[in-house]
């Protein structure tokens, strides 16, 4: 990793808020911004990245304030690497605080169909192969042009059901309903650098290459950033109802490395249109690469944010996982047998307007655990000075 390529490709012209861990002082996590001539400091101005986005216009308020610089881009991310990292100095963390981490799954044909073929196979990768056969030949790939909800779906729908081969996934994959999850506890993602967790009891498992959408209390989309879904193939193919157990681990949610906020350099529109490049790479020397295309999303990102809003309310805002289109199929320790992640493996996420999220897979039980929830963050906020009716 270089700083150029942990920035988009035009740099920072955008608006790139991120948190940090910083030492100085009593030490803390605090909101900063990423410039050309480094990192800025901006718990001064703004306690926490919910605060920020619940503003009218955040990325005006990023651009009028000064800040305090920390070091430079490289300096962080050098040292944002977990096995490396030297706690007296600044690394990044996931770029947001108060927010719930939500997801949406399902939102692609082609993953839905991988989510079929999992609960298939009961969760056994050696089976996948020959199912994938047999279910591709009964309902095709091309689900795309299906609309969710529309009478179309439901007719397909009927015609699944009738040669039985109806499942939950195809449920909210073209049904009125998407499939909205908690991901993670609130302050449990983990940022650029810092390992990814599996559980040592899985093995069958792959990362999932996702926009994150940064919504404020209010509902309004504020930016975006880049995230891993680290996803165990195997738990959630044995039943639906071990979603939890798949998905909610330690260090199994990446966010980073920033959140770049709409502006007149970034947009919705450019979220619609994001392409995502993953490259997997191996200590064995195994590579992989994939793609998640954002044109191919069956539902709008606005019609994901609405069925979110639709259970309840969010006063700190939230972060939405919007899905993914990757789904590996590339054979990796033996033939039919799929992929599935090595420890040591390097997992790259890239686009052209948020940069590189990058991580290396660990055991959630050796990756370091997660201490720092609400009380501390609450309690360091206040030993730093930073608790206020407008700051928080």
């Amino acid at each position: 990793m270089t700083p150029h390529s942990l920035l988009p490709e035009d740099g920072c012209t955008g608006t790139l808020v991120t948190r940090i861990w910083n030492p100085a002082g009593r030490g803390g996590p605090s909101v900063a911004v990423l410039r050309e001539d480094g990192v800025y400091d901006l718990s001064a101005h703004v306690s926490t990245m919910s605060t920020l986005l619940d503003t009218q216009d955040p990325a005006a308020r990023v651009r009028s304030f000064a800040g305090t610089r920390v070091a430079s881009v490289e300096d962080v991310m050098v040292n944002s690497d977990e096995a490396k990292r030297d706690g007296s100095r600044a690394f990044f963390l996931a770029p947001c605080d108060l927010q719930v981490i939500k997801a949406a799954g399902v939102t692609f044909a082609t993953s839905m169909v991988e989510r079929v073929i999992e609960e298939k196979a009961g969760g056994d990768a050696s089976r996948a192969e020959a199912i994938r056969a047999q279910v591709l030949a009964q309902i095709g790939t091309d689900l795309s042009a299906i609309q969710p909800g529309s009478p179309e779906a439901l007719q397909l729908k009927e015609a699944l059901q009738a040669q039985g081969i109806w499942s939950q996934y195809l449920e909210v994959g073209i049904g009125p309903y998407a499939e909205v999850f908690t991901k993670a506890p609130v302050l449990s993602a983990v940022g650029t650098g810092s390992f990814v967790g599996i559980r040592d009891d899985s093995h069958w498992n792959n990362p999932e290459p996702e926009v994150v959408l940064a919504v404020n209390s209010h509902g309004v989309i504020q930016g975006a950033a880049l995230g891993n879904d680290v996803n165990l193939r195997d738990i959630e193919g044995r039943s639906a109802l071990l979603l939890g157990k798949a998905k909610d681990n330690n260090a199994s949610t990446a966010i980073g490395p920033f959140i770049r906020l709409f502006d007149v350099s970034y947009s919705l529109d450019d979220v619609r249109a994001e392409v995502l490049h993953l490259e997997v790479r191996g200590e064995d020397g195994f590579v992989m690469h994939g793609t998640n295309a954002m044109a191919q999303i069956s539902r709008d990102p606005l019609d994901l944010v609405e069925q979110v809003l639709s259970a309840h309310q969010y006063p700190d805002g939230f972060m939405l996982f919007l899905g993914t289109l990757f789904a590996p199929t590339q054979d990796r320790d033996r033939p039919g047998g799929g992929f599935t992640h090595h420890l040591g493996d390097t997992v790259q996420i890239r686009s052209r307007h948020l940069g590189t999220l990058s991580n290396r897979v660990q055991h959630c039980q050796q990756a370091a655990p997660w201490h720092f929830g609400l009380r501390a963050f609450i309690n360091n906020l206040a030993a730093r000075g930073l608790l206020s009716e407008s700051g928080v």
